[in-house]
């Protein structure tokens, strides 16, 4: 019965989190025409919401930990749902993304991508991609900001293995940039798939900054032995068994 009343609790949750979604749409996106910062004004408004709602409507509270970087740097996140996303981007100052080209056309999300500094990255063709955005950063036309990228490159559920990708060690040593890793627990409660939301703590924690400058090897390393090491011990407090 307990199971039954949060799967409708879930679906409420989310049929108002994509509601929301298009009520701040119309609110915000005149005024985004015109000022580039009411778009992050926008997307953090939304993202606070979801917050807000997924505490009081499913009781999954969120915490962030850690030193929130606000400078120009790399997040380096593990990923493992929507939600993850949701919390870095609710806190973060100028948050942009590596993203799938394909979403430049979904509804309202697409615009707010451009408008945030989004790089829209070919499938197949990441590293063309980086290659234009280390230019774009050498020439000053990237936007400055805080630019998230995902270094296993997509959504992994709680429990699971999935290696790192090169590319983020490629971007790092050629950015030049200071880069802040970060943990989560997330896919404990929201996974990759399903409308179930489950209750407890969802926790994003940013993890001590690693200078720019490091070898690419010795990055690689250090970022995997950083998040996956502290995502499990964020598992492990929220009760799930890795390795199970």
């Amino acid at each position: 019965m307990r199971t039954a009343l949060q799967y409708v609790l879930s679906a409420i949750f989310i049929a108002q989190m994509y509601l929301m979604m298009a009520i701040l749409a119309i609110y915000w996106t005149p005024i985004a025409i015109f000022r580039r910062d009411a778009a992050f004004d926008a997307v953090q408004s939304y993202c606070r919401w979801v917050r807000g709602s997924a505490a009081l409507l499913v009781g999954l509270k969120s915490e962030i930990r850690g030193e929130v970087p606000t400078d120009e740097v790399l997040i380096a996140s593990k990923h493992q749902s929507f939600f993850d996303i949701i919390m870095i981007v609710s806190v973060v100052p100028r948050p942009k993304f590596i993203m799938k080209k394909e979403l430049l056309w979904a509804p309202i999300v697409g615009w707010y991508a451009r408008r945030l500094g989004c790089i829209p990255v070919d499938r197949g063709k990441r590293g063309q991609a980086i290659k234009k955005m280390v230019d774009d950063v050498h020439s000053g036309r990237a936007r400055p900001g805080q630019l998230i990228i995902y270094p296993q490159g997509t959504r992994v559920a709680a429990g699971a293995t999935k290696p790192y990708k090169v590319g983020v060690g490629v971007l790092y040593s050629q950015v030049g940039q200071d880069c802040v890793p970060a943990a989560t627990n997330v896919g404990v409660f929201w996974p990759r798939h399903g409308i179930l939301r489950k209750p407890g703590l969802a926790v994003v924690e940013f993890l001590p900054r690693i200078p720019a400058g490091a070898r690419v090897e010795d990055f690689m390393t250090r970022i995997e032995t950083d998040i996956e090491g502290a995502s499990n011990r964020l598992m492990a407090e929220a009760g799930f068994v890795v390795g199970k």
